[in-house]
């Protein structure tokens, strides 16, 4: 596992802040008592998930055809038919996955092809499981087409915590199943638009890994 270089500014920033405030509160109150010793320790902690949440854990991904494997860590919340009014613009089964804030926030290519389509959207800061999260909120959204032709389409879906979406990919580049094409910072979630004949192999509730869960088989 390693800290993501992303995240390099935001832990420094963060870093200084709490030296800064636990000097002050040293300063203001230098015994160690019930109080200081809690707001120190709640420091610490803030410093801790802010370091974890920009981790990046070494995996093995589950290089196989003809599946598309989640390109996010999280909760399936939604499995659904839906029209995808944005690029297919005809009904596709909709697989979203629930990033929490305590999830890794890296994301994957699902599959392997070129990157066909790809557009960034400002908009809203719903909480990302709100129903109109994935048409309304900061997005970006990226198709992939395999060499038999078959496109999935993948969106990342800023949160009401997160504020900024990034993506290391471009029309016209490969994608590589298991290859980092972007992240989400600070709670988020990714949406999925298979075909409709794919057979999902997820439900909602499950838990997947980024690289490794298969979603669907197409």
């Amino acid at each position: 596992m390693h800290i993501h270089p992303k995240g390099y500014g935001i832990i420094l920033s963060v870093f200084a802040l709490v030296i800064v405030l636990a000097a002050v509160l040293f300063w203001i109150e230098p015994e160690f008592t019930f109080i200081t010793t809690g707001i120190y320790t709640l420091l610490f902690l803030v410093m801790f998930w802010t370091i974890s949440f920009f981790r990046v854990p070494h995996r093995k991904a589950t290089l196989t055809e003809n599946v598309v494997i989640s390109s996010a860590d999280g909760t399936i919340v939604v499995i659904e038919e839906v029209l995808e009014s944005e690029y297919f613009k005809d009904k596709r089964i909709q697989i979203s996955v629930f990033m929490s804030p305590f999830n890794v926030h890296v994301n994957w290519f699902p599959m392997n092809g070129k990157v066909s389509y790809m557009k960034y959207h400002a908009g809203k800061f719903l909480i990302a499981n709100h129903p109109k999260s994935s048409t309304e909120n900061e997005r970006n959204t990226l198709v992939v087409k395999d060499s038999k032709g078959r496109e999935v389409l993948i969106r990342q879906v800023a949160g009401m915590m997160a504020r900024r979406i990034v993506w290391f990919c471009k029309k016209g580049d490969t994608s590589e199943l298991g290859k980092e094409f972007g992240l989400i910072r600070f709670g988020s979630r990714v949406d999925f638009y298979v075909p409709l004949d794919a057979n999902v192999q997820v439900k909602i509730g499950d838990k997947v890994k980024g690289q490794i869960t298969v979603l669907a088989t197409l």
